[in-house]
């Protein structure tokens, strides 16, 4: 065997999981941006249109990290730690899940009144959303480690925002007449929004793990 077919079988095919990782988290950011949109579109029949296209979003989401199990199975070298990839992947697959999770609930429970506190969500979820893109970018070669820790930083408020949303929406919840199955479906809806964010810092903490160990 020639010494660079050789060499090739232990080199990363095309630095494979950065690409993979990218689709996911651009994957994300459309989803998160679908999201804001529909909550803040006041035609009903208009707004389910949107949330249901999120469900293609989280399918296109599902194939994209089982490629990146395939490579980690197949790939004898990668570009950091397997039990960090595999983190990563999961946690950014959560995200996904829990985004249609929230959509979900809002067409099955037919919330017609998109209140203040789902709203606010949305903007949390979005904004987290695009930090966690820019961080996952910027792994691919760890030369902007400034712009990397800033975006985890951030992801790390916001997760501390949506944890103050969710007690201010359910402090109104339970403190204004509020029929009692209302109550029950915006209860569900918060917590599932909130813990999107929850998700998003938990792949923030991959991420700064990784660039701890290789930066």
């Amino acid at each position: 065997m020639a010494f660079g077919s050789f060499l090739k079988m232990f080199t990363p095919k095309d630095r494979v999981f950065y690409g993979l990782f990218e689709q996911v988290s651009t994957n994300l950011t459309e989803m998160a941006s679908i999201f804001y949109n529909a909550v803040n579109e006041p035609d009903f029949s208009r707004r389910e249109t949107m949330l249901k296209s999120l469900e293609e979003w989280e399918h296109k989401n599902d194939e994209v990290t089982h490629k990146i199990f395939i490579e980690l199975g197949s790939n004898f070298i990668t570009p950091f730690d397997r039990e960090d990839i595999h983190y990563l992947a999961t946690s950014l697959d959560d995200v996904a899940d829990y985004i249609w999770g929230g959509a979900k609930r809002m067409m099955n429970y037919y919330i017609t009144d998109v209140d203040d506190t789902t709203k606010g969500f949305a903007d949390i979820i979005k904004r987290s959303v695009t930090a966690l893109n820019k961080g996952v970018y910027e792994l691919r070669d760890m030369k902007d480690l400034r712009t990397i820790m800033e975006s985890c930083v951030l992801i790390n408020s916001l997760e501390n925002e949506g944890d103050d949303l969710l007690d201010k929406g359910m402090g109104i919840l339970f403190t204004t007449n509020v029929n009692p199955i209302e109550l029950i479906k915006k209860k569900d809806l918060y917590q599932m929004l909130e813990i999107v964010t929850d998700k998003c810092e938990d792949a923030a903490n991959v991420i700064e793990s990784i660039i701890i160990k290789y930066a």
